[in-house]
């Protein structure tokens, strides 16, 4: 790859090509409007550190759309300016970088200091609807919390986040965003020698369970406290007029985290790295080292390449999220009552809610999935059938959803039931084990009352038609990193940004993968 950083950048996209302007001595300047509430807070909770630039900076792609979300222009952050600000190489006005501490247990076993050990928080922006954003640049060089790692990041993990992170935005789940990638014109050490990247990840905070366990770790009641207070004002502000804040504080974390599991399990995403400092307390999806989407059907089943006891397989994600929701119960203790038993069962009281939370968040996911309009007893039932056909087979997980959407429409369309029919033999060679299950499913259909026409937009906004598969990233990782083609990322990039609209010519998109391209394990990349 070119060192230049007047390199042009790949692929296409309304600010792609030509860095703009940058020959016309005209080049729009880039004003972000920073309003730092974190960098307010004591030193204690971060340290002061700058990015470290790198030696040619190169374009790859800016997300124009969520610029202008940001009130950024997005032509501005084509420019050289621009591309200096992402690759880290310029500090834009009104930032004020740090890198933020925080704990985790990393699988069961408690960390006491973690720490942005490859970001850098530039810093927040108020968007135009009013809500608060973190700007944060990822693989940006070391901090004083990389306990002595480079601090970089290699092109393949950034893209996969890229394509992760947007494709969770587009099924409508809430997650961190991609501002931008660039590539350095640098390489890292992993296993090879790797082209570098850098990754500006859009947050409605950073903020985590481990922030609170790294103050709980020291006794330090009064940061937990600090801390609870910044949140509550940040992401909950309801909270803070309840007679117990912190106990409406823990409440309105296990809400969200229940109801972001269930739309995990429902898209069939792993995770792969459920630590205590990986669960954002905003309840947004964040770090998606090894995170994948399951394509054939295994409650069990595991990529990650560190999680070599399944303790994050599939069917795990649900139980983890409570173990973690409890490790953050722990440290709120000291805050939900003056009285250290009566404190206790106040947590305890909250975490007894999050079974009940989940249940019901994940059976609404089925019902939509099923396409009913409302959800009923039984529908849980219903959906867990379809399941135990799908596992006993290792059927496609979205591709079998997807295929109600066909079924439901044979009796209006000839070709629909055609296609339906063809699908399903693929997918249930024993057509048989699928027909009673389908009847007790036509039935809940005609009890549901509701039109075909809506029955329809419920099963297609439910059931997504493309995923970021494993072997669709694998093959865009590879041809960057490869042959610095940067054509499959742009591409799969377009596909999942409409995941529930057919698109016809783009039927390799929604297959699983084929044989020699199973992706069987996926790694962290740091």
């Amino acid at each position: 790859m070119s060192a230049s950083p007047e390199a042009t950048s790949h692929g296409s996209g309304p600010v792609t090509g030509q860095l703009s302007g940058q020959l016309s001595g005209h080049e729009p300047r880039v004003q972000i409007p920073f309003d730092n509430s974190y960098a307010r807070l004591p030193d204690r909770f971060y340290a002061r550190h700058a990015p470290t630039p790198v030696a040619g900076p190169r374009l790859i792609k800016i997300n124009s759309a969520l610029a202008e979300e940001l009130g950024i222009d997005p032509k501005a952050l084509a420019t050289r300016e621009g591309l200096e600000i992402l690759a880290g190489n310029r500090i834009p006005e009104g930032a004020d970088p740090l890198a933020q501490a925080y704990a985790g247990h990393q699988f069961a076993n408690f960390v006491p200091q973690l720490g942005d050990g490859r970001a850098i928080l530039l810093g927040e922006v108020v968007d135009r609807r009013g809500n608060r954003r973190d700007i944060q640049l990822k693989g940006s060089g070391p901090t004083p919390f990389s306990r002595r790692g480079d601090g970089r990041a290699a092109l393949g993990p950034v893209l996969r986040e890229y394509l992760v992170s947007e494709a969770f935005a587009s099924l409508g789940i809430p997650s961190t965003r991609a501002l931008a990638a660039v590539t350095t014109g640098e390489t890292v050490a992993r296993e090879t020698m790797l082209p570098g990247a850098v990754l500006t990840r859009i947050a409605s905070s950073h903020i985590r369970v481990g922030t609170f366990q790294f103050f709980a770790a020291r006794r330090d009641d009064i940061g937990i406290r600090l801390l609870a207070d910044h949140v509550i004002e940040r992401h909950y502000p309801d909270a803070a007029s309840k007679p117990n804040r912190y106990r409406a504080l823990l409440d309105a974390v296990i809400a969200r985290q229940a109801a972001l599991i269930a739309r995990w399990m429902g898209v069939g995403c792993i995770h792969g790295v459920m630590n205590t400092d990986n669960m954002s307390v905003a309840g947004d999806t964040i770090d998606f080292g090894p995170c994948a989407f399951m394509d054939f059907y295994d409650p069990a089943q595991v990529y990650s390449s560190i999680d070599h006891r399944g303790r994050y397989a599939y069917a795990n994600q649900p139980a983890i999220a409570g173990w973690n929701l409890a490790r953050l119960a722990e440290t709120l203790i000291p805050l939900l009552d003056a009285d250290n038993d009566a404190a206790i069962a106040e947590g305890q009281s909250a975490l007894d809610g999050y079974k009940l939370r989940f249940d019901a968040a994940y059976r609404d996911v089925l019902s939509a999935k099923l396409g009913f309009s409302d959800t009923r007893t039984g529908d849980a039932e219903l959906a867990a059938a379809l399941l135990d056909r799908m596992a006993a087979v290792g059927a496609d997980f979205t591709g079998t959803w997807r295929l109600l959407n066909d079924i439901a429409a044979e009796d209006e369309h000839a070709q629909a039931a055609e296609r339906a029919q063809i699908r399903l033999a693929s997918i249930f060679p024993d057509a048989d084990s699928f027909t009673d299950w389908l009847g007790r499913w036509r039935q809940r259909h005609a009890e549901d009352g509701s039109s075909p026409a809506n029955r329809a937009e419920i099963l297609r906004r439910a059931n997504p038609l493309y995923i970021p598969r494993n072997h669709l990233i694998e093959e865009a990782i590879r041809a960057a990193v490869d042959n610095a083609d940067f054509a499959p990322f742009e591409k799969l990039h377009e596909v999942l940004s409409a995941p529930f609209d057919e698109r016809p010519g783009q039927e390799r998109y929604t297959l699983p993968p084929g044989v020699g391209e199973v992706v069987h394990q996926t790694f962290c990349g740091t």
